[in-house]
């Protein structure tokens, strides 16, 4: 809980998600890129897979594709899946895991559901969140961090009606064990009914929280917002403060990060400073500088 005498952020604006289709035919709620928002510097998309109830054989994935300029953060609420990579990276998400792949200087990965759930289907829901890398970091060796549900911080306050899972950043004397390149705050809260919090967020942090699940109002201004909404926050206070209004528990991600204020170029899965660094990426790929998927043995 924040200091009394810390001021609450205001909200800025409130941004509803647009459901969208990614890889093999899977369906997204998008709150960005969109024509509302494009990006939220340093971050560069936000997609919420699902939650969507799947039969036998219809989970979809996203097969083979390239990445090169930033980081992508995929969070497993429940389904599974697998992740395999041209740097020889290969593992499985289950529910409450966290994959954080760094593509530095270029990567192609699949991201598939896992064969067992695929072939029985069931819930899927998540989130991949982008996040950019500054122009030092962009042609960096690419990275793999795999954490497991339990090895995230997650933490209960002593009445039990505020619950938050650490991914990135600190929150409730928690800190995450994720390594970032950049200062990011990633938390997942839940509030029971009536419940609130005020999170203390460095003032430099261009902020959001994602509501998935619930109702809430949210910043100095009490601002609603109820699920696949975004809700973004001015930069004018110390704390970030929401609360749950409705009937049911109130579920979001809160989410922070330093504005690295440099050039953005993108094209598809390429995120540079310029063009010229588009093509040479397109160029890159093509001539096979990415390298394989290494076939399953």
């Amino acid at each position: 809980m924040a200091n009394t005498s810390e001021k609450s952020r205001s909200v800025a604006r409130v941004v509803q998600a647009v459901k969208t289709v990614e890889g093999a035919g899977f369906v997204v709620n998008r709150p960005f890129p969109t024509k509302q928002l494009m990006e939220l510097d340093p971050f560069l998309l936000l997609d919420e897979m699902g939650p969507v109830e799947l039969g036998a054989g219809e989970a979809k994935g996203a097969p083979d594709h390239p990445h090169r300029g930033f980081e992508t953060v995929t969070y497993m609420l429940h389904g599974r899946m697998e992740h395999r990579d041209s740097q020889g990276n290969a593992g499985k998400l289950e529910p409450g895991d966290v994959q954080w792949m760094t593509a530095g200087g270029g990567v192609i990965h699949s991201e598939m559901p896992e064969s067992d759930f695929a072939r029985r289907g069931g819930r899927m829901h998540g989130f991949q969140l982008w996040v950019n890398l500054p122009q030092r970091d962009k042609m960096m060796r690419p990275r793999y961090q795999e954490i497991p549900s339990d090895k995230i911080p997650s933490i209960e306050s002593p009445d039990g009606k505020i619950k938050v899972r650490v991914i990135a950043g600190e929150a409730m004397g928690a800190k995450a064990v994720i390594d970032t390149r950049t200062p990011i705050s990633y938390l997942h809260y839940t509030l029971a009914p009536g419940a609130r919090i005020e999170q203390k967020l460095p003032t430099d942090y261009a902020c959001f929280a994602y509501v998935f699940e619930g109702a809430g109002e949210f910043g100095s201004s009490t601002t609603a917002a109820g699920e696949h909404q975004l809700v973004m926050f001015a930069k004018d206070g110390e704390t970030i403060s929401a609360a749950a209004t409705g009937p049911s528990s109130l579920e979001f991600l809160l989410v922070g990060g330093v504005p690295l204020d440099e050039p953005i170029a993108r094209y598809g899965p390429f995120v540079m400073n310029t063009k010229e660094e588009i093509m040479t990426a397109i160029r890159d790929y093509q001539s096979g500088h990415f390298g394989t998927i290494p076939p399953l043995r």
